[in-house]
């Protein structure tokens, strides 16, 4: 990753990834929403998983054996009753039009001479069922499993067991599942040691075929969805008479491990809530179209324990219904998921608020950073939204190696671009299907550039530099006279700001210099000399063209905005003799007419820290930093938030709940100040002209 070059010695067991035109048996698949078995439906939460089964013999020794598998929708194989890899949400999200991911498994230990079995279990997850606003079926009506096993004995010949007509199929326990709406499992319908090889599947029936469609299978690039931490309840209340609530203690993104003994058919209800009502029930009206919650159907076979497979949810709390008994804390564990980033900083200073500000960006990381950059993980959305992803970023790379996992999103973000270059507000694109806004399509160009300053890798812009290319293209054909006025599509503006609007002609014009002079760069990283003098040319009169029609000669910018100061300085858009008095102006919108407190949304909020810290007022910044009293960081901390809340008032005592329809408490936007706290507060920072931390800054 750190772009220096390695050598390696020829010889060894290296090995590539499976070629496309490998997959047999002619790219069949072996469904499970066709016959015999039905289609799910959607509306009234029945989407079983069927379970696949395949009997097969190794007759030989193996010198080696490989398993490569995938699906449209989610997959869990298992060899010989025991799960291949403990990982979730396998082949990940991926626009399934462009490309599907598979993943590559070595069992080369688990297949001695003798009877085996290959089992796999299917969900819907992205592919067929509820994510975004959308209501399911987003890429098809069903999934379907595509696997084989390449077997190399040791006298040389080999052997592949496919997906074919050979399979088996049956439903199970998992009566019915889904990202977003939770999972239900009847323990009664256990099909005991299903994919062990002396089970008989002579009761199951024949699976269907289905020609894969021409889409590229890819090698899963990123790091896979794991288990990263367990978390202990830290009390139960009992607010009325049906119900017991959990709280964990923390804002977390995965699910709940049940605990339970009883009755067969007894059936215990698992919802999820991130906040509590006032009379200590939970609240659940911001998850919207979420219904967020599992069943568990006891088998009465004593003791027993229960995890979904399919399904995961954003919360603090858990509400049990229907247990038998009363609950103590040992029945609930919270199994928090993340995609597996490995972690590379931490911070921690004196000032407990401070620290817990460090603790609540973590989290909404940890918890946000599932397969994709999401927006919020609990309500019907957890979507890729570029604007928080771009805005984000740096963020991120000090909190963990996230070179792998932004990497992949940027082909995401590649696979969403339009045919005339515009890139989208949420990758993978679905929903609306409009080109992206102002700040939020230009993560096309960010989120390279960040990648390629944390971590030195200049191929990370070779391979992005034509989409970043389009985009620039896209918003200067439409805008000759360099203002981008057209084509801002929705236009979203500093989003949830305080009162303080920057126009929209003002924001939207700075990001078009900002994404300009970051292709620019790239050209010059890459050797493009001539495309380099174009676009800092293009810059130049983007520029001019900023200062012309929004900048007056005593340096206040079209609005009087902090969020328009903080983007003129920080993209360096001012000429020297204008910034001095838009700094001081910046200075005043803060301390004077805000009385020491923020107004920023979702773009300025990044960049606000930064900037006072480049003109000379730390002073300042760390008195935003260190503010409770709204709107702060710190507000929602004195509130017990545990994470970054999408809103500044999320919560208030004054008027409780905000909005509903757009309210979640695990929003990592404004959570981007970590940049700061890292390179300015620790004083440990790269230095931009050698990338990949070759010099690191301390101060």
């Amino acid at each position: 990753r750190s772009g220096r070059t390695v050598n390696v010695v020829s010889g060894g067991d290296w090995e590539t990834s499976i070629n496309q035109s490998t997959w047999v048996p002619a790219m069949n698949l072996a469904p499970i929403g066709g016959a015999p078995y039905g289609q799910p439906k959607f509306g009234d939460d029945d989407s079983r998983s069927p379970y696949l089964r395949r009997g097969f013999s190794v007759a030989k020794s193996v010198r080696r054996a490989r398993l490569y598998a995938t699906a449209r929708g989610l997959y869990q194989v298992l060899l010989d009753g025991k799960a291949v890899r403990n990982a979730s949400f396998a082949p990940g999200w991926t626009d399934y039009r462009k490309r599907i991911q598979y993943q590559t498994y070595d069992v080369t230990d688990q297949l001695a001479k003798g009877d085996h079995a290959l089992g796999i279990v299917l969900g819907s997850g992205w592919y067929s069922g509820h994510v975004g606003l959308t209501g399911g079926g987003n890429y098809g009506d069903q999934p379907y499993a595509l696997a084989q096993l390449e077997l190399e004995y040791t006298d040389g010949t080999t052997e592949t067991v496919a997906t074919d007509a050979n399979w088996r199929g049956s439903f199970g326990p998992i009566l019915s599942q889904d990202l977003l709406m939770g999972e239900s499992f009847d323990a009664r319908k256990a099909l005991g040691n299903w994919s062990a090889a002396s089970y008989s599947d002579s009761k199951w029936d024949a699976v269907s075929m289905q020609t894969f469609p021409a889409v590229p299978l890819v090698a899963q690039s990123a790091p896979p969805v794991t288990k990263v931490e367990e978390l202990t309840p830290k009390r139960i209340t009992h607010p009325n008479t049906d119900s017991y609530v959990f709280d964990l203690g923390q804002n977390m993104v995965g699910w709940a491990r049940l605990r339970v003994k009883g009755p067969a058919g007894q059936t215990v209800r698992l919802r999820f809530a991130e906040m509590l009502n006032p009379d200590g029930t939970i609240y659940t009206t911001n998850l919207r179209g979420a219904k967020a919650t599992d069943y568990y159907t006891l088998a009465g076979r004593g003791q027993e324990v229960y995890e979904p497979t399919f399904t995961f949810h954003g919360f603090r709390y858990v509400e049990l219904v229907g247990f038998p008994g009363v609950p103590k804390k040992d029945a609930v564990r919270g199994i928090v998921v993340s995609s597996d980033n490995p972690r590379t900083g931490d911070f921690a200073c004196s000032n407990p608020l401070v620290n817990q500000l460090q603790s609540n960006i973590f989290w909404g990381q940890r918890g946000n950073y599932l397969e994709i950059p999401t927006d919020c993980p609990q309500r019907d959305e957890r979507l890729g939204w570029m604007g928080d992803a771009q805005i984000f970023a740096r963020t991120a790379t000090f909190n963990n190696d996230v070179a792998a996992f932004l990497g992949k999103y940027t082909q995401d973000i590649e696979d969403a671009q339009g045919a005339e270059g515009g890139f989208s507000d949420v990758s993978p694109r679905m929903g609306d299907q409009s080109d992206g806004a102002p700040a939020w399509g230009d993560a096309g160009v960010i989120v390279p550039w960040t990648i390629y300053q944390a971590y030195g890798d200049k191929r990370i812009l070779a391979s992005r530099y034509k989409a970043m290319q389009k985009w620039i293209a896209y918003i200067d054909s439409a805008n000759p006279d360099h203002q981008w006025l057209n084509r801002q599509n929705n236009s979203f503006g500093d989003w949830l700001n305080v009162n303080d609007d920057t126009p929209r002609e003002v924001l939207a014009t700075a990001y078009f210099a900002r994404s300009t002079d970051l292709l620019a760069r790239s050209a010059r990283v890459l050797g493009r000399g001539g495309d380099a003098a174009r676009y800092e040319q293009l810059l130049d009169q983007i520029r001019t063209a900023f200062v012309k029609n929004y900048v007056s000669a005593d340096g206040s910018i079209r609005g009087d905005t902090q969020t328009g100061y903080i983007l003129a300085l920080r993209f360096n858009l001012l000429p020297e003799r204008l910034r001095a008095n838009a700094a001081q102006r910046l200075v005043e919108a803060i301390s004077v007419k805000r009385k020491g407190h923020l107004s920023t949304g979702f773009l300025g909020v990044g960049a606000l820290n930064p900037t006072l810290t480049s003109i000379g007022r730390s002073d300042v910044a760390y008195q935003l930093l260190t503010t409770d009293t709204y709107p702060s960081w710190g507000y929602s901390i004195r509130q017990g938030a545990t994470t970054i809340w999408e809103r500044w008032d999320g919560w208030t005592q004054e008027k409780g709940f905000q909005d509903p329809g757009m309210n979640s408490f695990n929003h990592y936007s404004l959570g981007s100040v970590g940049e700061w706290m890292y390179g300015t507060v620790a004083g440990l920072d790269l230095d931009p002209a050698k990338p990949g931390y070759e010099n690191i800054i301390v101060r």
